[in-house]
This record gives C-alpha cells, sequence and structure tokens, in this order.
C-alpha cells in the first residue's frame, strides 16, 4: 500500500491546527508546541524541553498523521509505549509497539512494510540493532522521535548507554529529521543532548520548567506514617508515594492499606507479573496510592496524578522534579510533598565520595540545591526553576512557603556551640551523644569519656536544647556536619566559617506538616480543592460513572476515553448533540463517533439543570 501523503507537499501550521481539532478535539495549541511542530513540519531536528503535562507527545503524533511514512519513536519503557500506544489509537491513530513484550511482532512489521502505521513505538536496544534498520529500510519514515532524551546524556540524571547507540541509526536516514524530547535537562546536559544526536544549536526550543498547578510541600520527617494519613485524608485521586527502600515500600504499603485507602507497593524485589499487575491496577484506578521506589513512574502515562510524594530526600534536583512532575498532568491543581530527615543528606554526602571525580562536582552541586531546597524560607518554585536556567518572580503563591510564610530565627550562636562540641569529642560521636555533653547530661557514657570535663559540657539550656536536632538538621542540609562511615558526626563545608563568625545560620520555625487548607492567593490552575472530585454536581458524577463502565469495556484505564477536565466541561455546558459535543476540549472526531451518543443520553436525563 502506497502512503498517498508521499507525493503531498509538507503540511503548515494552519493544517496542523485543523488536524488538531479533528484528531484531538483541541481548540488550540498549548505552550511552545506551535514552534516544535513548525519545525518538524518543515523537516528540521530539534529538541524540545517541556514540562511534564505540557503535551510533548502531541508535538510528534500529529506530525505521525500528517507526514508521508512512520513516526519512529524511541521510548525507554514497554509500559509507557503501552500506555501512549492506548491513548493513540483511542485518537484514532494507526499505532504499534515492537517490543519484546508483544506477541504480534509479525504483524506488525508487516502492517509497517504496508504503510499502514503513523506511529511505531521501539526501545533504545532494539533501534540499535541491525535488523532493525534493515525493517526502516523497507517503508518510508517521517521523523525520529526520541522520548526521555536526557538518557542520553552522561550529564543527565538518568543516563542509559543504550541511547549512545542511535546515532549510527538517526545518521543512516540522515534525511529523516529527529525530534528529541525531554522535560528535565539543565544548560549542561542540553549541550550534550544536541551534540548526541547531532541536532544543531538553533533547533533548541525551551517552553520553561514552570508547573503552576502543582503545589509543592516540604517538611521535616517527623511521623511519616501520621504525615502520609493526613495526606491521602486530603487528597481523595490517584497517588504515588516514594519510599528509598523495598522494606520501606513494603512498610508503608502495609501500613496505607489499613487506613481503607487501596494501597499497593511496586519495587524491583516484586516478579514481574506482580509488578505489571500493580501497575495496571494504578493506571486503572481513580483512587489508588502506589508506594513505590523511584523503578515506578516512568513507565506510566497516567493524566490524573493528584498527588506524589516523597517519603525521604530524592537522588538528585532533576529527579525531584521529574518525579514530581508525574502529578497533574491533565493541569488540575496537584500536590507535591517531600518529608525529608538529616539521615537523608548524611547517606546522599557519603555516596559522593563514592563517585568517580568526573561526576561528583556535578552532584555535588544538585545535593547542594536540593539542601537549598529543603532549608528555605522563600519560595520553593524560584529556587527550582533558577537550577534550570529561569528568572522566576520571586514568590509563586503555591507552595508552602508562598501559602503560609515561615518564621524565620538566627541559631548561630547555637550551631556554633553544636559545632564546637562536635570537633571537642573528637568528631567521631552521633548527635545523641553530643546533645548529652551540651545538655550537661548526667550519663555514665559521657562521664567515662571525660566529656564532662569539655569546655562545652552543659553550655546549652533548657530553652535552646528543643532546637539542637533541627539545627543539626540544617548544618547536615547545608553540609557544614557529615556523617563519618560509623555514625559519626564531623566537621565539613563552611563549619569552620560558621565557628569563625563569618557565615551564618537561620532556621525555620517548624510549622504543622502538610498544611494546605489555609485560603491564599494563588496564580490561576493553583486551586486547592481536589481535583476529580464529584463534590455536590451530579451530572459530574455520573458522567465518570459512564465513563468508568466504557473504560472497563473497552480495556483501558478511564482517563483514555476522556479527561476529567473534558468531563466537566460536559457538564456545564450540557451540549446536547453530537455537533455541540464535538465543540468540546478534548472530544476528537473518534471518541466523538465512539462514546458521544451515550454520554449525550447520560446529559439528557439531567435536562437543562
Amino acid at each position: 500500500m502506497t502512503d498517498a501523503r508521499l507525493h503531498q507537499p509538507r503540511p503548515d501550521l494552519d493544517q496542523a491546527r485543523a488536524e488538531l481539532a479533528r484528531v484531538f478535539g483541541f481548540p488550540a495549541f498549548r505552550g511552545v508546541q506551535d514552534k516544535v511542530l513548525t519545525r518538524v513540519l518543515a523537516g528540521h531536528s530539534t529538541l524540545a524541553v517541556m514540562p511534564t503535562g505540557a503535551g510533548k507527545s502531541l508535538t510528534y503524533q500529529l506530525p505521525a498523521v500528517m507526514l508521508p511514512g512512520t513516526c519512529v519513536v524511541v521510548s525507554p519503557l514497554i509500559a509507557l509505549m503501552h500506555d501512549q500506544l492506548r491513548a493513540a489509537t483511542a485518537n484514532g491513530i494507526r499505532a504499534a509497539t515492537l517490543t519484546s513484550a508483544d506477541t504480534d511482532r509479525g504483524a506488525t512489521m508487516d502492517r509497517f512494510r504496508g504503510g499502514e502505521l503513523d506511529l511505531l513505538y521501539v526501545a533504545p536496544e532494539r533501534a540499535s540493532q541491525s535488523h532493525f534498520r534493515e525493517l526502516l529500510e523497507s517503508a518510508p519514515i517521517a521523523l525520529f522521535a526520541i522520548d526521555e532524551a536526557h538518557c542520553v546524556s552522561e550529564w543527565g540524571h538518568d543516563f542509559r548507554p543504550d541511547y549512545r547507540l542511535l546515532r549510527p541509526l538517526l545518521d543512516y536516514f540522515d534525511e529523516v529529521p529527529r525530534l528529541a524530547l525531554t522535560a528535565t535537562a539543565d544548560a549542561h546536559t542540553r549541550a550534550d543532548i544536541l551534540d548526541q544526536l547531532g541536532i544543531p544549536g538553533d533547533g533548541l526550543i525551551i517552553a520553561g520548567f514552570d508547573r503552576p498547578n502543582i503545589r509543592y510541600t516540604i517538611t521535616p520527617r517527623d511521623n511519616p506514617m501520621r504525615q502520609l494519613t493526613r495526606l491521602l485524608a486530603e487528597q481523595p485521586g490517584p497517588g504515588i508515594i516514594y519510599a528509598p527502600t523495598r522494606a520501606g515500600v513494603e512498610k508503608l504499603a502495609d501500613q496505607l492499606g489499613a487506613t481503607g485507602r487501596p494501597v499497593l507497593p511496586y519495587h524491583a524485589g516484586l516478579s514481574p507479573d506482580v509488578r505489571a499487575a500493580n501497575q495496571s491496577a494504578f493506571v486503572a484506578s481513580e483512587d489508588m496510592v502506589m508506594v513505590a521506589t523511584v523503578a515506578f513512574g516512568m513507565g506510566i502515562d497516567k493524566p490524573d496524578v493528584r498527588f506524589v510524594a516523597h517519603a525521604g530526600l530524592p537522588k538528585s534536583i532533576e529527579s525531584y522534579y521529574q518525579e514530581t512532575g508525574r502529578a497533574g498532568r491533565d493541569g488540575d491543581p496537584a500536590v507535591a510533598v517531600m518529608l525529608w530527615g538529616a539521615d537523608d543528606f548524611a547517606r546522599a554526602r557519603a555516596r559522593l565520595g563514592e563517585m568517580d571525580e568526573v561526576r561528583r562536582a556535578g552532584e555535588r552541586v544538585r545535593l547542594d540545591v536540593l539542601a537549598s531546597l529543603v532549608e528555605t524560607a522563600q519560595c520553593r518554585r524560584a529556587i527550582l526553576l533558577r537550577h534550570f536556567g529561569e528568572s522566576p518572580p520571586e514568590t509563586c503563591g503555591n507552595c508552602d512557603n508562598c501559602l503560609d510564610r515561615p518564621a524565620v530565627t538566627n541559631v548561630t550562636d547555637l550551631a556554633r556551640k553544636l559545632l564546637s562540641a562536635v570537633y571537642r569529642t573528637g568528631q567521631s560521636f552521633g548527635l545523641g551523644h553530643v546533645e548529652k555533653v551540651l545538655t550537661g547530661a548526667a550519663d555514665e557514657r559521657v562521664m567515662a569519656r571525660g566529656h564532662d570535663q569539655l569546655s562545652v559540657y552543659g553550655i546549652v539550656g533548657a530553652d535552646e536544647a528543643a532546637l539542637i536536632r533541627p539545627v543539626s538538621r540544617a548544618l547536615q542540609a547545608r553540609g557544614a556536619l557529615v556523617q563519618t562511615e560509623h555514625g559519626g558526626l564531623m566537621l565539613a563545608g563552611d563549619a569552620r566559617d560558621i565557628l569563625k563568625g563569618d557565615a551564618s545560620v537561620d532556621l525555620i520555625v517548624p510549622k504543622t506538616p502538610l498544611k494546605a487548607e489555609k485560603p491564599a492567593r494563588r496564580r490561576k490552575g493553583a486551586s486547592a480543592a481536589p481535583a476529580g472530585d464529584p463534590g455536590d454536581d451530579p451530572l459530574f458524577a455520573a458522567l465518570r460513572a459512564l465513563r468508568r463502565d466504557l473504560a472497563k469495556e473497552a480495556g483501558v484505564p478511564p482517563y483514555v476515553v476522556f479527561h476529567d477536565s473534558t468531563l466537566r466541561e460536559m457538564a456545564a455546558l450540557r451540549p446536547g448533540s453530537l455537533d455541540a459535543l464535538a465543540e468540546i476540549s478534548g472530544v476528537g472526531a473518534r471518541k466523538r463517533d465512539a462514546y458521544g451518543d451515550a454520554f449525550l443520553k447520560v446529559i439528557g436525563e439531567f435536562g437543562d439543570g
């Protein structure tokens, strides 16, 4: 079969707008989608840095239905490909995956050779094999789309060697444009992606990194079970909780499951079948919580995740941005919560010493940014965005500090006492011992070592004693205190500057954890109300129930049928015909024809309201 588009001139942006409405049901492009599409449709290679939820996949799915040939999409995870395959197929796009998990590989290759595919998803390890190149020679290629392109850079936070093997394939088909896509890449990583994938410098398009619908909340970890239980009570929609270890995942999943909320674990220690089943259940659910290690999340395309929580410190600032970015991909309000402790920073700084020198400096910078993010009394979002090279406003109106500005107290004197005690006890004892020395405790171990004779013994009174641990946490976060290999504390970083009076230490006065109910000024899209909650709207609830039934019948997650935002617009406008329904954002031609009558029937049952 010959693709009729082979003999047509290249489409322009006006044609793309018409196809956007027909295929996806969207009235206009968002953000820099139009800039990316202008280059792609003109045949120019491009690196698009766009935040999660900004519609990266549309920038290759739309050209795939407009350009002659097949768009080959390189994606790192099979589950992610299958999620995107479901969504593309639901919009009438001819798509297939070619992975080790697919049993219909022969039929897929026949469809490709016959010109019957708009999109073909493959993993990087397959794309680099010689027989795959031979397959691609058998039919026209419209575009190479490289998703999660930061994986090609060893400067990125998720380097994957298989991505480095893509260049020979891309160069072999040198007339085919390349579209690299990522949500997380600092300036160094962006330059490396351009170089590794052979994309010219003028092909870089940066959309910005801000996710205004996500509320960032960061608080010390004091009772994680109580803190997370409160979060679940406030957020009825789907959520992800990241724990640093497999054992931590299992423990939290068991404890949170006892609250009555559906909760499942996900980590590499579970069998592939169990991981796949748990992931499928989460993707299809409208209220499930997944407790997971960082092995989870990159492989899902679930837009209605209402919260992401970290029960410990993320691996890096880029990891934090990417993982929290899995919340609110549909643009509705979402929450990102981090619970952190001094031991998190101690372990992270210990890991720095295990790295090779080439990577150590960059990782230290990332860790220092994380420290400033958790320590600050200023806007969290501003710190996050500055790391990615942006110049944000001083306040965002949608982080915990902007919504409820914390009080700050100067604790330099106490910090100097603590550092002095650590030094005078030999830089080999843990905080518990040092705390007893400072408060003058009549402790046998303190006296046996003669530490009751030190000048720092008993120099902290009862009014300051409660601040010793928070000050220690702050000093460990900024790197002035680090743990020895035996668990003791030792001076590092700017500790000597603090002791000499050349550096000060401020401490945020602790607030009530996870305080999220206080109304305050907010930017557009930053509502505090949980999204996806039917509330008092019975029509919205009925439309969600219908969507649930249709999704179950089709074997797809509910969001593949329609997003909540589309259902809310239906409930508000109450269209009375298929033509009126098609005017609603998110209702493309295929979905109008497949689901329109069913939704109009439910709307009709509620009359004019």
